[in-house]
C-alpha cells in the first residue's frame, strides 16, 4: 500500500512548530531569526504541498520564494 505524504508533511509542520516553541523559550540571542526561518519553512511546506504549488509554473514558484525572501529580510532588518 502506498503511503500518503499528507501525514509526513503534517508531522513536519508539527515538529517545526514544537521546535519554534522550544527556541522561543530558550535564552538564545538570535531566537527571532531562527523562528522566522522556521516559519518560512512552514510557509513553503504549506504552499507547495497543501496549495499544490509544486504543480504550478516555475514562474510562480520563483515569485513565491522571492517574496518570502524579501519579506523575511525586511522584517529582520527592521
Amino acid at each position: 500500500m502506498k503511503q500518503n505524504p499528507f501525514f509526513y508533511v503534517l508531522i513536519l509542520l508539527i515538529a517545526l512548530t514544537v521546535l519554534s516553541a522550544v527556541v522561543a523559550n530558550s535564552p538564545l540571542e538570535n531566537a527571532a531569526t531562527i523562528i522566522m526561518v522556521l516559519a518560512a519553512f512552514k510557509f513553503l511546506a504549506v504552499a507547495f504541498y497543501f496549495m499544490e504549488l509544486r504543480h504550478a509554473n516555475t514562474f510562480w514558484k520563483a515569485l513565491l520564494i522571492a517574496f518570502l525572501t524579501i519579506f523575511i529580510g525586511l522584517v529582520l532588518i527592521i
